[in-house]
C-alpha cells in the first residue's frame, strides 16, 4: 500500500465565497456575472493576516456547482499567486469538488493541483441518495482516492447532497485509505462527530475531523476534532481563531473558561444566520462587515441577498455583539 499522505494543519479554515463582478462592471451579466479575481485575492490575504489557518476554495459557499472548470482554475491559481506575492507561501488551499461521477471529480482534482491547491475536499454524491448504500459510498470514495493526485477530505453536507447518509463506520473504513486524510461534517450531529473524532481505530494524526459549523466548535474540539471549516469565520475570523485556541487550552483558567463560553455563545448565535441563509447570508455579511464583494453577488438561482428589506437589521444585536469581540481581538 502507498505511504499515507499528510493532512492539512489543524485549525480554523474559511470556506471562501467566490466573488463576481459588480453591476457596474462593463461585462456584467445578471445571471452569470464574471469572476472578480482581484477581490478574491484581497479577501484571501485579509483572512491570512487575521490568523485563519487555510482556505477552502470552490466548496458549497464558493458556489462550485456554478463554475466551469476554466473558472475554477482561475480562482485557485489567482489566489495561490496572490498569497505567494503577499508573503504567504505554502499557505494551505483546499479545493472543493461537487460532481457526481468519479471521472469528473478526479478531473477537477487534477486541475486543482495544477492550479496550486494542496488538498481536495470531495462532496458526497447525493443524486441517488435514496438507494445509495454505505458500501457504494466506500467504493465511490475509494475510486476517487485511488486516482486523485491530491489527498482528499470527505465532505458530508446533507443539505446540499439530497440528505445522503454517511455513518461513522464508513469514515472508519475510508480513514484507512492512504489518500483520504480527513473529513468535514456540515451537520449538527455531535454524536457522529464524537464517533469519528474519538474512534480508537482511526489514526487521528493523519485523519482529521473538522466541523462545518463554528456554533459547535468547543464541543467538537472536546471530543477530538481538529478545528472548523466555518462560514462565520469568513466575517469574524479573529473571534473564531480565538475560540479555537481557548478550546484547545488543556488547563484553562477561570478567566479563559469564561471567555470561551462567552465566545461560543456569541458564535453559536450569529451562526444561525449562516444556517438560515447559507452562501447568500455569508456573502451579505462579508460585504456589509468587511467590504468585500456585493451583498447580492451570487449567480442564479441563488437569491440576490438575504430576502426581506429589514432582515439584516433583525440580526443587528448579535452581529454587533460579535463585532465587539472581533475589534477587541484586533479586527
Amino acid at each position: 500500500m502507498a505511504e499515507p499522505k499528510t493532512p492539512p494543519p489543524a485549525g480554523i479554515y474559511v470556506p471562501a465565497p467566490t466573488f463576481f463582478a459588480s453591476k457596474s462592471a462593463q461585462d456584467y451579466n445578471p445571471v452569470s456575472p464574471p469572476l472578480d479575481i482581484d477581490t478574491q485575492v484581497a479577501y484571501s490575504i485579509y483572512l491570512a493576516k487575521a490568523g485563519i489557518r487555510g482556505l477552502v476554495l470552490l466548496g458549497s459557499t464558493g458556489e462550485a456547482v456554478h463554475l466551469r472548470i476554466a473558472e475554477r482554475v482561475r480562482v485557485i491559481s489567482g489566489v495561490r499567486q496572490g498569497l505567494d506575492a503577499a508573503g504567504f507561501t505554502d499557505y494551505p488551499i483546499v479545493a472543493g469538488t461537487a460532481a457526481q461521477n468519479v471521472d469528473d471529480v478526479v478531473e477537477q482534482l487534477q486541475e486543482a493541483k495544477q492550479a496550486g491547491a494542496g488538498w481536495g475536499i470531495v462532496l458526497a454524491p447525493g443524486y441517488f441518495a435514496g438507494c445509495t448504500s454505505q458500501e457504494g459510498l466506500v467504493r465511490w470514495y475509494t475510486a476517487v482516492a485511488d486516482r486523485s493526485p491530491l489527498a482528499i477530505l470527505i465532505y458530508h453536507y446533507p443539505a446540499v447532497s439530497n440528505n445522503v447518509k454517511l455513518v461513522p463506520s464508513t469514515y472508519a473504513t475510508l480513514a484507512q485509505h492512504p489518500n483520504i486524510i480527513g473529513c468535514k461534517l456540515s451537520h449538527g450531529d455531535i454524536s457522529h462527530h464524537c464517533q469519528i473524532a474519538s474512534n480508537p481505530s482511526i489514526d487521528h494524526t493523519r485523519f482529521l475531523t473538522f466541523t462545518g459549523l463554528g456554533q459547535q466548535l468547543l464541543p467538537v474540539i472536546a471530543v477530538g476534532g481538529a478545528g472548523a471549516i466555518d462560514g462565520s469565520a469568513g466575517f469574524f475570523p479573529r473571534t473564531l481563531v480565538r475560540l479555537y485556541e481557548l478550546s484547545r487550552e488543556p488547563r484553562p483558567s477561570d478567566e479563559q473558561l469564561a471567555e470561551r463560553r462567552r465566545l461560543q455563545f456569541k458564535v453559536s448565535s450569529v451562526e444561525e444566520l449562516v444556517v438560515a441563509y447559507g452562501t447568500v447570508g455569508i456573502k451579505e455579511a462579508v460585504s456589509r462587515l468587511r467590504g468585500f464583494g456585493d451583498v447580492d453577488g451570487a449567480r442564479a438561482p441563488l437569491a440576490l441577498g438575504i430576502p426581506g428589506e429589514n432582515t439584516w437589521e433583525e440580526w443587528r444585536e448579535i452581529v454587533d455583539a460579535v463585532e465587539e469581540e472581533e475589534k477587541r481581538l484586533g479586527g
